[in-house]
């Protein structure tokens, strides 16, 4: 998997799952990778087999203040940062009415405010460079709302939302930015990265409840992606010289997304007069 240029990468949350698996992806075809993980400085599996081009920080994403002096860590390590990997997150399933604030902000605080202070602080490392590119974790349910996931969805359609538009303000700068909206991958997102709090209220949401409270039995180990080849179309992502905004990976997440937007297509247009009537002539 060798390339022409070497590159150096910023992926948080890689202690396991894709994080990981990108670091892995990078490492073997030659690239330099820093790694922030919840286990303590210099703790990661690949250390060992490549001391010369891996390093590994402590951060938790909730902890803002250490954000920056890992940044510059890592522009010390190896000079610059080419590629930040926003992977950090962990899923959220529970119905919208029975979760409190207690449940909702924390996923936020890791899933958004996280990434956003991350981003904050390559920024100015890639403005000095004028090149540089931005790879958001999102998700398919970054782009779909379903049911038990209000909230997981909401912090994923934040991330959306704020990738679009910090696209448009750095794009002349040399800077890409683009979202990931990964389908089902054989992860552990669906097991102990997935926290599940179903609570029906009664018999109101039983149905809904039905159809959510078993997720994580009906899909961990099921899925139909592949880890380590994420890692690897990660890699080739960073390689294009265009780069697209969005990238779902997985046909399952491809034909949500087609099928969505096509809903979405036919409801405007079935609308459009009602859209119109608010229109002020001329």
């Amino acid at each position: 998997m060798a390339h022409s240029k070497q590159k150096t990468w910023l992926i948080t949350g890689a202690d396991k799952g894709l994080g990981f698996q990108t670091a892995r992806s990078a490492l073997e075809r030659g690239d330099t990778v820093v790694v922030t993980v919840l286990a303590g400085d210099g703790e990661h599996e690949l250390a060992a087999a490549y001391p010369d081009r891996l390093r590994a920080y402590h951060l938790d994403a909730r902890d803002h203040a250490r954000i920056g002096p890992v940044v510059a860590k890592a522009e010390a390590d190896f000079g610059g940062i080419d590629v930040l990997v926003n992977n950090a997150g962990y899923g959220l399933v529970a119905l919208a009415e029975a979760t409190g604030a207690e449940k909702y902000r924390n996923l936020f605080e890791v899933n958004f405010f996280g990434l956003v202070e991350m981003t904050r602080a390559v920024l100015p490392v890639m403005r000095r460079q004028r090149a540089g590119h931005v790879i958001n974790l999102s998700s398919y349910g970054g782009f779909i709302g379903t049911p038990g996931f209000s909230f997981y969805a909401a912090s994923k359609f934040a991330v959306e939302g704020y990738s679009e538009s910090l696209s448009r303000e750095v794009g002349h700068l040399g800077i890409h930015v683009t979202l990931i909206e990964p389908g089902g991958f054989r992860s552990d997102f669906a097991g102990p990265s997935l926290v599940q709090e179903i609570n029906t209220l009664g018999e109101d949401y039983a149905e809904v409840a039905s159809i959510v409270a078993d997720y994580s039995a009906r899909r961990h180990g099921k899925q139909p992606n592949d880890p380590e080849l994420f890692g690897e179309a990660l890699c080739a992502l960073a390689d294009a010289e265009k780069p697209p905004l969005r990238l779902p990976l997985g046909e399952d997440a491809h034909g949500a997304i087609s099928a969505d937007l096509k809903a979405v297509a036919e409801e405007l247009e079935r609308w459009k007069d009602l859209s119109f009537s608010t229109t002020r002539p001329i």
